[in-house]
């Protein structure tokens, strides 16, 4: 990395982070919502403690918490993906390049 691509705290283009956005707060709302859906799902045990219908040789009860795995990672993902949007990027200072730079 050359001299020109880094950062110097008294030059204007210097990260400053008390004038990053904040964080969209509705946005982090949704992504906790998706995350406790699966928790609220799981621990209403009274919906699915019963053996019909069958999917196949399983009952309701295995294979609809066998379905929560699958929907639990799509959740996740989902609300990983809206928390990268709420929370604005904040660029690091160039504390890497000065090490670097020394070695």
């Amino acid at each position: 990395m050359s001299t020109s691509d880094t950062v110097e705290p008294d030059r204007p283009e210097a990260v400053d982070h008390d004038t990053v956005p904040p964080a969209r707060k509705g946005l982090l709302a949704l992504a906790a919502v998706l995350l406790a859906l699966p928790v609220v799902a799981l621990m209403w045990v009274g919906s699915y403690s019963r053996d019909e219908p069958r999917l196949g040789a399983f009952p309701f009860f295995i294979w609809y918490q066998f379905l929560w795995v699958f929907l639990c990672s799509a959740l996740t993902y989902t609300a990983y993906r809206i928390v990268l949007v709420a929370r604005p990027h904040r660029p690091m200072d160039d504390l890497d390049t000065d090490r670097q730079e020394r070695a």
